[in-house]
């Protein structure tokens, strides 16, 4: 932890040592010389090298605090009762251990009978429970967009959202006069279910090598592939198939700002986008942008000469743009003619609904001639915004 607050001082100081520069640099035009220039985005470079190097050493250090945690409890009940036993169907010991048998092709009567419990109805069999979080675990990792949305976990169909699509007012009467009436309308958003799937191939040597930790690889490979999909559909997806993500132009979010620049975002523009969304969302609000982007605002100054962008110094704490945090995907549009390079507004407001039930299959002769097996992995998911004024958007000039 030492070294993740170091480097983030470190940062600052850097961040404040080409503020220093740059308005040291820049002529009565408030342009930079192209020698200035070179010299000012290599220490801007730094400055993001130490911000990826930052969320490394949190990510890391999260990782071995959970592998510090102790393998096993003390006893504190009965020992002669057997807690396994107290675990079943898909939570159960023995249904995960005939799982991994299974992904081994270790098969025998007795595995098969078990894991009926949880048979897929597209013939492979779905992960055990405690897998299953592990998956979970491994999406949000990899998905920022899981970490600010509101997840939810269906059973199966669609699942009908209520919202309230204008509110009820209230009137000035004369005494003993009507009242007139005026109720809410309410409307409801239904979110289904996408299936997204991949295919992961292992060689039969890895395989057949009992220190490969299969369960680990697989939960690993699956969260990458899979999370980066569906951060993708969750910001850009048109609805067709996937995911409606929140700049599309059908059911995304509201349309705050149209910048005046096809490339180029002014200090007006960004402010105009933070009060175009209601003061209740702001409370919450993010901002999410693409790392080209962010190099775009880092040299916009507020009425009072400071900085918009600020990095954190506070382990765990991201960087802020007019005190709101930012964050980055590669999935967000850049800044071009027409795009919409920026979201700003709570996320809680969009949903995604995982179906219960991740799916694995083993696959024996689709690669066979080349050593190597198959494993389909598969999971259905949707994502919607379910009130679009909670999001506006910054739109690039057409």
């Amino acid at each position: 932890m030492n070294k993740i607050i170091e480097l983030r001082e470190k940062r600052a100081k850097l961040w404040d040592a080409t503020k220093v520069f740059l308005d040291s640099r820049r002529n009565e035009n408030g342009l930079l010389s192209a020698e200035d220039k070179a010299t000012y985005e290599k220490m801007e470079a730094d400055v993001i090298s130490l911000g990826k190097e930052v969320e490394r050493l949190e990510r890391q250090a999260v990782m071995d605090l959970e592998l510090s945690k102790p393998t096993s409890n003390a006893i504190r009940n009965n020992p002669n009762k057997n807690m396994d036993d107290e675990k079943t169907g898909r939570a159960s010991n023995e249904y995960k251990k005939a799982f991994w048998n299974s992904m081994r092709n270790k098969n025998n009567i007795e595995i098969q009978n078990t894991l009926k419990i949880g048979t897929d109805s597209e013939g492979g069999y779905l992960v055990p429970d405690e897998f299953e979080k592990t998956l979970v675990e491994g999406l949000l990792e990899e998905n920022i967009f899981r970490q600010l949305a509101k997840v939810i976990t269906t059973s199966s169909g669609d699942r009908k959202i209520p919202v309230v699509a204008s509110k009820g007012t209230a009137s000035w009467v004369d005494e003993e006069g009507a009242i007139p009436e005026s109720d809410d309308a309410f409307t409801q958003v239904s979110i289904g279910a996408y299936k997204l799937a991949t295919m992961i191939k292992v060689s039969e040597e890895l395989l057949n090598d009992s220190v490969f930790n299969l369960e680990g690889y697989i939960a690993q490979e699956f969260a990458r592939r899979i999370g980066s999909k569906e951060e993708e559909a969750f910001f850009i997806g048109d609805g067709v198939g996937k995911p409606t993500g929140i700049f599309n132009d059908t059911a995304g979010g509201e349309l705050g700002v149209t910048a005046a620049s096809a490339t180029a975002i002014t200090v007006d523009e960004l402010l105009d986008l933070f009060y175009s969304l209601k003061s209740p969302y702001r409370k919450k609000a993010v901002f999410t942008m693409n790392d080209a982007t962010v190099k775009l605002i880092r040299k916009l100054k507020d009425g009072n000469g400071q900085y918009l962008w600020q990095p954190s110094i506070t382990a765990g704490e991201p960087d802020t743009i007019l005190n709101r945090p930012v964050k980055t995907s590669s999935y967000v549009p850049v800044a071009a003619s027409g795009t919409k390079p920026i979201a700003f507004g709570d996320f809680g407001y969009y949903w995604v609904a995982d179906r219960q039930g991740r799916s694995f299959q083993r696959l024996n002769e689709l690669f066979a001639a080349t050593g190597q097996v198959g494993f389909k992995a598969s999971q259905r998911v949707d994502g919607k915004l379910i009130l679009p004024e909670a999001i506006k958007i910054l739109k690039m000039k057409g």
